[in-house]
């Protein structure tokens, strides 16, 4: 599946049944200029907040382009587990029982049905640029990757894709960067704080420019109050403190690098890719 952007697009994914932030990014998409028709979403749309059919609900209302996330696979088969690829017995793996089991209940066999006809992965076309859309890595769906992945296993994915660029989500850590003349992006998750310290999620644009495309990253304030709260209500509160706090309830899956930075508030990034 290809699609085609003359005008650039905002990516965001991990949406994680948090409808306050998924409200509040298509209020700051109109605000900038980003129709639906200029959207695309990385995936997992319900995990650990407390809306997940109100979520899925609106991302389908608005008609934004949505690739199959780990979450969706397996929520289509009705599997026993989310497929996040936790090492098992970790924190993250036994608290992910427990949102998980809350989405299967709370998502209708209409919306499971319709999880499972999602795409693996999609092509956005932007100028002369052909970047592949995945929702972990290329190969893996539910692949963790970081920004302190080394340039190596990056580049060879991009070969294989035979594409200009890729851009992902899953790792919940917004990054841009490029390698030789390819770019990865990772647009972060707008259903979570990316564990520095601080209430926002995260978006990404990639525009065109005078002299190329124009990367962005982009941090999103909303009201994760009401978020939290209606978290508690329904149990889960792990995950609702980690809205507030900016700070995930484990770090299992992290690397060194990102382990050490907990708590260390993000900048947006900016460049030019030519």
């Amino acid at each position: 599946m290809e699609m085609q952007f003359d005008k650039g697009l905002l990516l965001f994914g991990g949406t994680y049944g948090n409808l306050q932030a998924t409200e509040a990014l298509f209020g700051e998409a109109e605000r900038l200029g980003f129709g639906s028709d200029r959207m695309i979403c990385t995936g997992d749309l319900a995990a650990y907040c407390a809306q997940p059919q109100e979520t899925v609900d609106l991302v389908r209302q608005k008609g934004v382009a949505t690739i199959l996330g780990n979450c969706e696979e397996n929520l289509a088969a009705d599997l026993d587990d989310c497929g996040c690829g936790f090492d098992a017995g970790t924190a993250c793996d036994l608290m992910s029982q427990q949102w998980y089991t809350f989405c299967r209940e709370k998502l209708s066999a209409g919306t499971k049905r319709w999880m499972g006809t999602l795409p693996r992965t999609l092509t956005a076309i932007i100028g002369e640029k052909r970047l592949r859309v995945v929702h972990g890595g290329l190969s893996v769906i539910n692949e963790f990757i970081f920004p302190s992945c080394a340039d190596a296993p990056l580049n060879s994915a991009m070969n294989e894709a035979e594409c200009d660029g890729i851009l992902a989500g899953h790792s919940g850590i917004p990054f841009a960067r490029v390698i030789g003349e390819k770019l990865w992006l990772n647009s972060g998750a707008v259903g979570i704080p990316a564990n520095d310290g601080t209430d926002r999620v995260w978006y990404a644009i990639i525009e065109p420019a005078e002299d190329g495309l124009k990367i962005s990253t982009h941090p999103l304030t909303y009201d994760h109050k009401t978020a939290a709260g209606e978290m508690r209500r329904e149990g889960l509160t792990a995950y609702a403190d980690a809205l507030e706090s900016g700070h995930w309830p484990s770090t299992d899956v992290l690397p060194e690098q990102e382990t050490a930075e907990t708590g260390q508030r993000l900048k947006p990034v900016s460049l030019t890719w030519n």
